[in-house]
């Protein structure tokens, strides 16, 4: 992890879809594997870290933590020896304030996922040139109101159509990754289904000018 840090210290978001259809143990469990790694890197590299929960419009966030993350010591090795404890330290607040968002009933009407690309934009712009965007948005995908609506299994035409009918933000530099798509509580979409909006996300990533994209239905540790 060390190796790979960038040259800037990091701006790391990561946002957790809590509407009604990703309430399930096994997906809060990845959620928050996913939310570790992050966290880790962020410690590790340096940088700010923050973490929400949403549902319903973008407006509608809880903050799980916000705060700057910088381990002390004259050394690599001595500050890589303060990670562990930093890392449990935060991961511990997060996985308290994700367990009650995840008591609460879902706040407003559906999930507006499309939303949280502009509080990236925004987190990003706050911190300043000298930090280096990366934006983790775990989500099942399926945008039930707002722009960009999902219903049925979206065509590579229809997805092209749809994202550039998007008003979306521009993220340059930024590395943006969307995780956990189609992976819903109760019965599985389609292959199809899940494709399609695998689709959706990569469009909508490649619309706002990011550096990095990666759409997928795994987070997988490590990269």
């Amino acid at each position: 992890l060390l190796a790979a840090c960038p040259d800037k210290k990091l701006a790391s978001m990561v946002s957790v879809d809590v509407s009604g259809t990703g309430r399930d143990e096994e997906i809060a469990a990845g959620h928050l594997e996913a939310i570790s790694y992050v966290v880790r890197r962020t410690a590790i590299c340096g940088g700010h870290l923050r973490v929400t929960a949403f549902a319903g419009t973008s407006a509608v966030t809880r903050e799980l933590f916000d705060g700057e993350l910088q381990l002390a010591g004259a050394t690599e090795i001595a500050r890589l020896r303060k990670a562990p404890k930093a890392v449990d330290e935060v991961m511990s607040m997060v996985t308290k304030s994700y367990d009650e968002a995840l008591t609460l009933p879902p706040q407003g009407n559906g999930s507006d996922i499309v939303g949280q690309y502009r509080l990236a934009q925004e987190y990003g712009a706050q911190l300043g040139v000298e930090y280096a965007l990366g934006f983790l948005l775990l989500t099942d995908g399926f945008q039930t109101v707002g722009e960009g609506v999902l219903h049925h299994p979206l065509t590579a035409k229809e997805v092209a159509q749809l994202a550039e009918r998007l008003t979306l933000p521009q993220l340059p530099g930024a590395t943006v990754v969307v995780a956990g798509l189609g992976k819903v509580a109760g019965t599985p979409p389609s292959s199809d289904v899940v494709e399609g909006v695998v689709r959706f996300y990569d469009a909508i990533c490649a619309s706002t000018g990011a550096a990095e994209c990666r759409s997928v239905t795994d987070f997988t540790v490590g990269r």
